[in-house]
Order: C-alpha cells, then sequence, then structure tokens
C-alpha cells in the first residue's frame, strides 16, 4: 500500500474510531438488501486486515442482481476508484473467510488487485481488436475495388523520401558535402546583394519537392487548389488564382504577346511567386547557358504551387486526378517535367524515377509523356524490378512491350536482372532471357538499330556488316506515330548504349535476328503485321510532344536572336547593334538605381544583359562630368 492511501486511512480512523473485528452474521441480512452499494463509504481499513466483509457482500449481491452492460462494464471500469478491491480480490476474501484461513499479506493483494484490473481491462479490449479488423476488411474491400474498377495502381505508389534531390544528393556524396553547398546556397552571392537594399531572412515552410533557401521571400497565397469533384475514388483538383491578383494574369499574357521581358520582371517584383512568369524566366536563363538560374526559377514555382495544395492531395495516398486540360494546372506539369530533367541533369535518378511517377499519376492521359522516358530512370537508377512489375501492371490502350522504350528497355533490365549473382534462379526459370527480349524487339523495331547505330555512336565494322542486311538497312517505321515514338526513344536512351555490355547484347541479337529470318523470312512478316496492327493511326498522335523536351543537350540561342524576346516591340530599333555593344568602353550605358527598389526586381533585371547598374568606375567617370 502506497504512503498516502495509508495516511488517509489513519486520518478517517482518529476521526471515526470503529471495531474493524465486527461480525457480520450481526448485521440484518433485511439492511444489507435495502442499502445500495457504495464504495465510498467502505472502511479503508478493510484493506490492512480483511476483517469486515460487510460491504463485499453487498456489492456482490448488487452485482449478480443487476447484470450490467458493455458500455456500463466500460464505463465502470474507466471510474473505478483507485482504492476499491477488484472482484477476485472479493471473492478471495470470501474463500477464506469460510475456509477460517489467515489473511495474505498486503502484497499479494496488491498483486491480484493489479492482475484483476487487468482482466477488467480487457473486456473493452477484444472488442475494439474486433472493430478494428473490421475497418481494415473494409478499408482493404474499397482500395480493392479502386484498383480493380478505378485503376488505382499501387505501382505508381511515390516514396516521398526519394522525392529529393538533396537526400540523394546526400546517399551518393555524404551529408557534410551536401550541407556545406545548401550553406552556400542559403548565402546569396554578391551579384545578388544589393547595395541598399534590405534583405530579410526567415525559415520557409517545409515541402515534399524541393527545399527552399532561407533569402527566399513568404508565400504570398496568390493561388490555391479547389476540389472540383469525387468520382470513382478519385478527387479531382484544379488550381485557382485569388480574385484579389486575378488581373496578374491578364497582364502577364499582354506581356507573353508583347515579348517583354522587362514587364514579366516587373510582375515577378511585385508577384515572386507567379508561376508562368518564373517558367518563362526559366527558360530564359536555360537558353541562356545559366542551368542554376533555371533550376531556381523552377524549383521556386514548385515551392508555390505545392504550398497550395489542398488538404486532400496527398502524392503518397495517389486518389488524386489533377487533369491538364484546365489552363491553371498546365504550370504544375511543365514544371514538374522541367524538375525531372534537372534532376537527371544532376545525377540524381532515383529522385527523377519518383518525380515521373508522380507526373504519370497526375493524369492518366499523360499529356507530357511520361512514359517515354520513366524506363530510362529506371534503368539509370538500377530499379529493373519495378520496371518489369511497371511493365505487367500499368494499364493502357496498348501493351507496354510493344512500345520501342519498353520493348528494349524490359531486354536491358532482365539483363542486368540475370548478372546479379544474389537473384534467385527460380525468379526468371518461367521467363525469357534477356537475348530472346532483346530479338523481340528488333523484330518489332528494326529501324531503331540503324538509328542506335548513329546517334551512340557505335563505330565497330561490325554494325556496319549488320546494317547491310536488307532487314535493318531498309526499314520502316510503317506510321507516323512509330516513328515519332522511335525519334524520342533514340534521344532519350542513346546514352544507355554507350556501355560495352549491352552492345554486345544488342550485337548478339541482331546476328540471331539475321540467322533466324535466313531460315524463314515468314517471321518477319508476322512482326510487320504486329506493328502495323500495334500503331494504325495515320496520324501523330505523339506530335505534341517535342524531341527536343527529351534530350539531356540544351541548344544555346545566339544574343541577336535573343534580343528581340528581352525587349518590348517598339524598343527593338532604339537598341544599338551588337558590334557596338561590343565595343568596349567606347559603348553608351544608362546605369539604373537600385536603392530602394525591391531586390527580386533588381536581381531579376541584373541578369538581362542590356540592364546595366554601372560601377565604381564609371559612377567617377560620372561624377567627374558632372562637376
Amino acid at each position: 500500500m502506497s504512503a498516502r492511501l495509508l495516511r488517509r486511512v489513519l486520518q478517517e480512523r482518529e476521526a471515526a474510531p470503529q471495531d474493524p473485528h465486527v461480525a457480520e452474521d450481526e448485521q440484518p441480512d433485511e439492511e444489507e438488501e435495502a442499502s445500495p452499494p457504495r464504495a465510498a463509504a467502505r472502511n479503508l481499513f478493510d484493506l490492512l486486515d480483511g476483517g469486515d466483509e460487510e460491504e463485499e457482500d453487498k456489492e456482490d449481491e448488487a452485482e449478480r442482481s443487476q447484470p450490467l452492460s458493455y458500455a456500463e462494464q466500460k464505463h465502470s471500469v474507466q471510474k473505478k476508484p483507485t482504492n476499491a478491491v477488484p472482484e477476485t480480490n472479493r471473492k478471495a476474501k470470501k474463500k477464506k473467510k469460510k475456509g477460517k484461513v489467515e489473511p495474505s499479506p498486503m502484497k499479494s493483494k496488491d498483486e491480484q488487485s493489479l492482475d484483476s484490473i487487468l482482466e477488467d481491462l480487457s473486456i473493452e479490449k477484444k472488442p475494439m481488436q474486433q472493430r478494428v479488423h473490421q475497418s481494415d476488411r473494409a478499408a482493404g474491400k474499397e482500395i480493392e475495388i479502386n484498383e480493380a474498377t478505378h485503376g488505382v495502381i499501387s505501382v505508381l505508389s511515390i516514396d516521398s523520401k526519394h522525392l529529393k534531390g538533396e537526400n540523394e544528393m546526400r546517399r551518393i556524396f555524404g551529408s557534410k558535402v551536401v550541407d556545406s553547398f545548401e550553406n552556400q546556397r542559403n548565402v546569396p552571392s554578391s551579384s545578388r546583394q544589393v547595395r541598399g537594399a534590405r534583405r530579410v531572412s526567415h525559415n520557409p515552410r517545409k515541402t515534399l519537392l524541393v527545399s527552399p533557401p532561407n533569402y527566399w521571400p513568404p508565400w504570398d497565397r496568390s493561388i490555391s487548389m479547389d476540389v472540383l469533384e469525387t468520382k470513382n475514388g478519385l478527387n479531382y483538383f484544379r488550381y485557382a488564382f485569388d480574385p484579389s491578383v486575378s488581373h496578374v494574369q491578364e497582364l502577364f499574357e499582354a506581356a507573353k504577346a508583347a515579348n517583354d521581358l522587362n514587364a514579366i520582371a516587373a510582375i515577378l517584383g511585385k508577384y515572386p511567386y507567379h508561376p508562368e512568369s518564373l517558367l518563362t524566366f526559366a527558360e530564359l536563363f536555360k537558353y541562356s547557358g545559366e542551368h542554376q538560374s533555371s533550376a531556381d526559377a523552377v524549383e521556386k514555382c514548385l515551392f508555390a504551387l505545392e504550398c497550395a495544395w489542398h488538404p486532400l492531395f496527398s502524392p503518397p495516398q495517389g486518389n488524386y486526378q489533377l487533369k491538364y486540360s484546365h489552363d491553371t494546372n498546365k504550370p504544375f506539369f511543365t514544371a514538374l517535367f522541367n524538375h525531372m530533367k534537372n534532376l537527371d541533369r544532376r545525377g540524381c535518378h532515383r529522385s527523377a524515377l519518383e518525380v515521373c511517377k508522380f507526373l504519370l499519376s497526375l493524369d492518366s492521359d499523360d499529356p507530357k509523356g511520361a512514359l517515354f522516358c520513366i524506363d530510362y530512370f529506371a534503368l539509370r537508377s538500377q530499379e529493373y524490378k519495378w520496371l518489369e512489375q511497371f511493365a505487367e501492371e500499368y494499364q493502357c490502350d496498348n501493351s507496354l512491350w510493344l512500345f520501342p522504350n519498353f520493348s528494349f528497355s524490359l531486354a536491358i533490365a532482365r539483363f542486368y536482372l540475370e548478372r546479379d549473382v544474389t537473384s534467385e534462379a527460380s525468379d526468371h526459370a518461367d521467363k525469357s532471357t534477356s537475348v530472346d527480349l532483346m530479338k523481340q524487339a528488333l523484330m518489332l523495331h528494326p529501324l531503331v538499330l540503324s538509328k542506335i547505330v548513329d546517334k551512340a555512336p557505335l563505330k565497330d565494322s561490325s554494325w556496319t556488316q549488320i546494317l547491310r542486311n536488307v532487314f535493318f538497312g531498309s526499314a520502316k517505321p510503317g506510321s507516323p506515330s512509330l516513328e515519332h515514338m522511335i525519334n524520342i526513344y533514340v534521344e532519350r536512351h542513346y546514352i544507355m548504349w554507350r556501355f560495352p555490355e549491352l552492345q554486345n547484347l544488342l550485337k548478339e541479337a541482331a546476328l540471331l535476328v539475321i540467322e533466324s529470318l535466313k531460315q524463314d523470312n515468314r517471321e518477319a512478316q508476322d512482326w510487320a503485321c504486329v506493328r502495323k496492327e500495334a500503331f494504325s493511326s495515320e496520324k501523330n498522335e505523339y506530335s505534341h510532344l517535342l524531341v527536343s523536351d527529351f534530350s539531356d543537350t540544351t541548344p544555346s540561342l545566339p544574343p541577336e536572336e535573343l534580343r528581340p524576346f528581352m525587349v518590348g516591340p517598339g524598343m527593338v530599333h532604339e537598341m544599338p547593334p551588337i558590334e557596338q555593344e561590343a565595343a568596349g568602353p567606347e559603348r553608351l550605358r544608362a546605369p539604373r538605381e537600385v536603392a530602394g527598389r525591391n531586390p527580386a526586381m533588381v536581381f531579376l533585371e541584373s541578369l538581362l544583359p542590356w540592364v546595366d547598374y554601372g560601377d565604381n568606375h564609371h559612377d567617377a567617370n560620372d561624377d567627374n562630368n558632372g562637376d
């Protein structure tokens, strides 16, 4: 017994002394039946010697006469006083009294009390478990129904820890290297620091896609996300601009139509998280060769769009659709696609794969062509088993193995799985070998071989002899859609064929194809029929996908071609020619004032080649000329 309880018992004994050894037979039976059981009126000194059993008998008789329901039992267990003796302990007292056995020590009573409380608490354990199991089964049935009827595919589930490229960089290079780089990034460079401007550092909110630096301004809440409808277990969303900033989009469209980047920079100066303005400058930086600035603009756009997510929009759950047909949703698709390519350029192929899965799950129509690069990121991140699972479970109009990129990528994935020593032999016992899959890919798409040899390039003399064969030398795509898909595949995947082991695999399969066609030429006709049946459209169904969007190389525009897009149409004739701008000190300058202006606007203007803020030398010359 605790000291607090013992002290309380002694105080009550001094206040109202009574004999603890009163016989139970002296109490009349009528009084037992009439008086209701009250645990608070019981003599607590009975816990010490167990002499008076009057209250225990009263409570036992009341419990036998009035059985409690489950809810009442649960309530009685939760409200049970700490100094009350459990039911099992009371029964043990009655048995000891009848057998004239001396009361057991207090330690054993405390143990029995604890055991009885645990038994009483077990009353609600089983029903709670049953309810949990029933809810789990119900949820499981709903998930099965959604997956079967509504196409919610678990193979596209997103792993949040792999979404950020910084996490993959830490696994590759270590946390110290990445942290030092992030610290340098959070401190703005000298080109971004403007004299006389005040910079406020704050801690931005945490997001899934990007890690915002401290110098970014707080989110302005200019855009939000609304739920359009819930159909077939999927929530359909759409971005919406705040009514107070609806005029900003009109200003952007006018500036875009006039090719006036100064006007777009002014929009970003007042609304730093306008998505389409950020994407416009991201394209400008990319074609100017400023890839890091382009990536920063894309991440800033993603940060703003992610902050606007609806509470029901959760990428790990996958029960969402964000249709590309809505104009306000298009910037998010474009930003995700550009962010995916930036991650690939940094070597973060695993993060690029997760972003590609996210992009593909947003809209089942795949408006950005994520299906034509998801296999590439799976191969580069060595997710070979996942690629095979994806090809089997993903639902689309045609079988994925008929697509040029999947027909070759599945053969490559099987090749690396076969070479993996740790994989069990039983996993591939009932599957075709990598050579057979590569042979089928060449029979289905013979035009790919000549394009890979030219693009990679493969300079071995044996490839010249293989391409002299009629089957490979005179191969034709068959349809505009298939030709466009082949061009996208070669542009995206050609770097994979620079590995010697894959060149040997491709050469072995090509020689087997030539040998089999010498024995039976009808096999080529059969594969041509399959190709014509799978891609029967006479028009290019993928014309909206540009081959250059899937390329690793970024063309740089010369300055004379960028000039019309950097100024308003009325200012082009006022600009001096390129030769006069490059003449050196003789060129004319119009330094702009920076004191008291928005730092973001000044930074964006400083990236434009025709903007000049002057330097100390020219400022001194101006002062002397003024004197």
